[in-house]
């Protein structure tokens, strides 16, 4: 089995948010193994890749929310390139703009199976993985997982619910594998990327006549960030591209041993005497 300390999976990566990741993630020297449904996307993006910056990169369609075709692929590019150090969970759907009394069953359904059961299912391939090898960075962690996120999953929004319900369990997932895999070396955050301009937020109703945009690239460095290891201090938080870079959250950071709570995702007390566990 190749393995390498610089490996990068990304899922969703054929177009969008996902694409510009892959991309951010070779020019800064890691290699990569990219998943999405697209074979041919897939395939142009690699040969990009290679040619543009020399990465290491293997490629495997599959839909993540199948578990069999996620194990299958993750074994695929791990035989490859190497298990990751960074695993970047990106592919994601969204509902109709509707409240959900309205909302189409079987569409529900499509949207969590790949917003929420897609990220365990990939988590779950991936970190036993990670665990089974000793592998890790100068840190001492041996693996980091980056959830995209949204705003519309840790605020209520009257519309598209299986959208936030499944981001906002996004959210959460990144607390859970953080306190799990703390003592094992594992590091997990909630990248939120704004709206940035793509083919799913130019056809929303919400973002009609949107002429400003939250740029691709506050992604991508914070997730380059992420990968260097430069805050892992906010392991199990949210973080939202376009307010906070990499140099903000770190000359902040020192507020979180005041306030352990901040940026995670949770159920406030109204109170010191509320029994709210």
């Amino acid at each position: 089995m190749k393995t390498s300390k610089q490996t990068a999976f990304v899922t969703g990566a054929s177009r969008g948010i996902g694409r510009a990741i892959a991309l951010g993630l070779a020019e800064s020297g890691w290699n990569l193994g990219i998943i999405a449904t697209d074979e041919d996307a897939l395939a142009e993006l690699a040969a990009e890749i290679r040619s543009s910056t020399g990465s290491r990169v293997s490629v495997a369609a599959a839909d993540v929310g199948d578990y069999r075709a996620v194990s299958t692929a993750v074994t695929s590019l791990i035989a490859e390139v190497g298990v990751p150090l960074l695993l970047v969970n990106n592919a994601g759907r969204i509902d109709t703009e509707v409240p959900v009394w309205e909302a189409d069953p079987s569409q529900l359904r499509a949207v969590v199976e790949t917003n929420l059961l897609g990220t365990l299912y990939v988590e779950r391939a991936v970190l036993s993985a990670v665990l089974d090898h000793n592998l890790g960075d100068s840190s001492g962690v041996r693996g980091r997982v980056v959830n995209l996120v949204s705003g519309a999953g840790a605020n209520s929004w009257g519309i598209a619910s299986a959208y936030t319900t499944s981001k906002a369990a996004q959210l959460r997932n990144v607390g859970d594998v953080d306190e799990a895999g703390a003592p094992h070396g594992i590091r997990a955050f909630g990248v939120a990327p704004g709206v940035v301009r793509t083919d799913m937020t130019t056809s929303m109703a919400a973002h009609a006549g949107r002429e400003e945009f939250t740029p691709v690239e506050a992604t991508v460095e914070l997730i380059c960030a992420i990968g260097r290891g430069e805050l892992d201090a906010w392991s199990g938080r949210y973080l939202r591209a376009g307010t906070d870079t990499a140099d903000s959250l770190t000359a902040v950071a020192g507020v979180l041993d005041a306030n352990p709570e901040a940026r995670r995702f949770a159920v406030v007390p109204w109170g010191d005497k509320d029994p709210l566990f």
